[in-house]
């Protein structure tokens, strides 16, 4: 895309740790299965220290993959000729949706209970956007790539 963009916006989830929380928390956990560790093996059980370190191994290989998919997110450009939705992360970004600007329509749905759906959309084809955000972020992320496709409409098309 070369032609100026009115939106350009990349969605990605919020983790509520970051990765010295997640050594943190690994810590405190070889900490607590060595003391576990060392009295059982005291006590005559040597396969239960195996299996404590087990325990930290698949703990350490569950934090990593939710790190890398916090990695992964979506990414919102709209210009006056296109609105293109890609998605980035581990390899290379991959394009998912690709319109005109004039004749992309931009969906904003109440689903109840303060749930919000943002959706892209082009003569039968449809996008669910902004999975990974709150629902208040949603809505507003939704009314904000409304008003920027009618911006981009309005530069190839004044009223």
């Amino acid at each position: 895309m070369s032609a100026p963009l009115y939106m350009d916006a990349v969605l990605k989830p919020r983790r509520s740790m970051t990765r010295g929380g997640m050594w943190v928390l690994l810590g405190i956990l070889i900490a607590i299965n060595s003391v576990i560790g060392v009295m059982f093996f005291a006590m005559g059980a040597p396969p239960i220290p195996i299996f404590l370190g087990l325990d930290v191994l698949l703990v350490w290989l569950a934090l990593r993959a939710s790190f890398k998919a916090a990695e992964r997110g979506e990414r919102v450009r709209v210009s006056a000729e296109t609105v293109e939705v890609t998605q980035e992360g581990l390899g290379p970004p991959k394009t998912v949706w690709s319109s005109p600007t004039a004749f992309t329509r931009v969906e904003i749905d109440d689903m109840g209970e303060e749930e919000w759906r943002v959706r892209l959309m082009l003569s039968g084809k449809i996008l669910t956007l902004a999975r990974a955000l709150s629902p208040l972020e949603r809505q507003t992320f939704g009314r904000q790539l409304q008003d920027a496709v009618k911006a981009a409409r309005n530069e190839r098309y004044p009223s």
